[in-house]
């Protein structure tokens, strides 16, 4: 890796670790820069999600005063969590390689539209959300497993997807909420890593600049990351999924 290449992938760690503490979706600034950077497809995705993991727990550690004193709780979603991205991962080593490069054009697409229908995703899940529950049903468990197959598969947009199963069914303030889908997405990337690194689809350098990057940004996007425009970090985000996309179909 030359050095523009590798100061490229630290800004892309940096970036993705900023964004994956707001809402998720780091994967699409991490994931075009490695393609550019020439690694194939199923090691760039594989190296992006072993280099996210510390950004998430970084995150986490910015909400831990929201996720105080609902350990039991959460440790019953993080399993479900955990058995879907163990999955996922099988799934993305043990399908042929053009498989992942023929679906995963589709999966960025669906992350896009998801980050683009974010807004009305949240006032919607908003106006649903059950005051008196304290707890996931059975159906939004199951919802959460699938989320970590996603994730585990290809993480792009999970992020999106744990908040709107998260934020439907569990009462309280939205931050903790957010800080829970922070944990279970560190939860499904920190399996998904165990299971890349086992098998060797890690591309180490790489891995390595992106985590220094997206711990300096998770924990940046826990603290000041609110404050940023989500309608800059959407388009921003759109405008690379599509570039990733190309590079992909072209």
């Amino acid at each position: 890796m030359e050095l523009g290449e590798a100061v490229l992938v630290l800004v892309a760690g940096l970036g993705a670790g900023t964004i994956n503490a707001i809402i998720g979706s780091g994967t699409l600034i991490t994931f075009p820069v490695l393609l550019a950077a020439g690694y194939p497809p199923v090691t760039a995705n594989c190296t992006s999600t072993v280099g996210l993991v510390p950004g998430s727990f970084a995150a986490v550690a910015g909400y831990r005063s929201e996720l105080a004193g609902h350990g039991r709780r959460t440790a019953r979603y993080a399993a479900c969590s955990l058995v879907g991205s163990a999955a996922g991962a099988a799934l993305l080593l043990g399908l042929p390689g053009d498989t992942f490069e023929a679906v995963v054009p589709w999966l960025i697409g669906g992350a896009l539209v998801l980050i683009v229908l974010q807004p009305q995703i949240a006032a919607g899940v908003e106006r649903r959300r059950r005051p008196g529950a304290a707890e996931l049903g059975p159906v939004a468990l199951a919802a959460l497993a699938a989320a970590g197959v996603y994730g585990g598969y290809f993480g792009a947009g999970q992020g999106i997807l744990l908040f709107a199963v998260l934020a439907s069914s569990l009462p309280g303030d939205l931050q903790r909420v957010n800080g829970t889908r922070n944990l279970l997405a560190g939860v499904v990337n920190a399996v998904s890593a165990v299971i890349f690194l086992a098998v060797g689809e890690v591309a180490l350098p790489a891995a390595g600049l992106i985590a220094i990057g997206a711990t300096a940004g998770g924990a940046l996007g826990a603290q000041v990351g609110r404050r940023l425009s989500a309608r800059t970090l959407r388009v921003v985000i759109v405008l690379v999924g599509i570039t990733a996309i190309l590079q992909l179909v072209l």
